[in-house]
């Protein structure tokens, strides 16, 4: 374009009159500045390039925990912690809970065979020892203190018999529950308070990641994105660990009742087997 300027230029001084000036060539006309609509567009245009530039990189759980700071670092163990616990007591509540149900299944079976309490104290001897053995035992143990004092075969002692022995097995089955029922208050605890922890850090996280802001003085998601999703972390950690910690106490609270239901039950087999004795042989 220089080159055919430059030429026209040397033709319009050729073909102009001897002592005339030729006139000149005006300069190309200047673009008009962009408006502030196009600058906006402009500027929403950018925006959505870095958005999709952004959501196209993947984002993996290690890069969100690298923006953790100390308390959701905390707030994350402790859960983790919980966690673990919580699963831990899991497969112990399954042990402990197939145990006690076959153990209390098969004294049952050999306890129902009995027509005596001698009979009953002779099979039950040779059984392993039990939750429901040690019920057994204790109101044995009942039963031969009031032999002793000759108020076996007394009528008008009878139901002050039955009480001591109904008394005497339920302590050894309110211990036998307990021991069933171990850590459970922990389990609730957990299932109760760990979305709390969690939500404590996610709020933390977010208070940080504000205060960053106002230091960089940028709005710009590709920067705050990051620290905001670290922190939510601690939510669907709290959950993680509020979830499973409910399930396994629902679990171990329905076996619990299962198991003392039959507690119960044999119980009242018992005092039944107790009441016979004593008629058969008040005569």
């Amino acid at each position: 374009m220089k080159l055919i300027n430059s030429l026209l230029m040397f033709a319009q001084q050729g073909a102009a009159p001897a002592g005339q000036t030729p006139a000149p060539i005006p300069p190309p006309p200047m673009a008009p500045p962009p408006s502030a609509s196009e600058l906006a567009t402009a500027q929403e245009r950018g925006a959505a390039a870095a958005a999709e530039a952004a959501g196209q990189q993947e984002v993996s759980l290690i890069e969100l925990f690298q923006h953790l700071n100390g308390v959701e670092i905390g707030v994350m163990l402790i859960l983790l912690g919980c966690a673990i616990y919580a699963l831990a007591l899991l497969f112990e509540k399954i042990y402990v809970m197939r145990k006690a149900s076959s153990q209390t299944r098969d004294f049952l079976g050999s306890f129902r065979k009995a027509n005596s309490v001698e009979e009953a104290e002779a099979i039950v001897r040779k059984m392993p020892a039990s939750g429901i053995k040690s019920m057994f035992d204790a109101g044995m143990a009942e039963v031969r203190r009031t032999q002793d004092l000759g108020l076996y075969t007394m009528r008008d002692a009878r139901d002050h018999t039955m009480q001591r022995v109904a008394s005497s097995m339920s302590v050894r089955q309110n211990d036998h529950l307990e021991d069933l029922g171990s850590s459970m208050t922990f389990l609730a605890s957990i299932g109760a308070n760990a979305p709390f922890i969690g939500l404590f850090g996610t709020v933390w996280g977010i208070m940080v990641a504000f205060v960053g802001i106002a230091k960089t003085q940028t709005t710009s998601l590709a920067v705050v994105a990051p620290g905001i999703a670290g922190a939510l972390l601690a939510t669907a950690a709290g959950l993680a660990a509020a979830i499973p910690a409910v399930l396994i106490y629902n679990f171990a609270a329905k076996q619990i009742s299962k198991q003392a239901a039959k507690l119960d039950d044999f119980s009242s087999e018992f005092i039944a087997l107790v009441s016979r004795d004593m008629d058969r042989r008040a005569g």
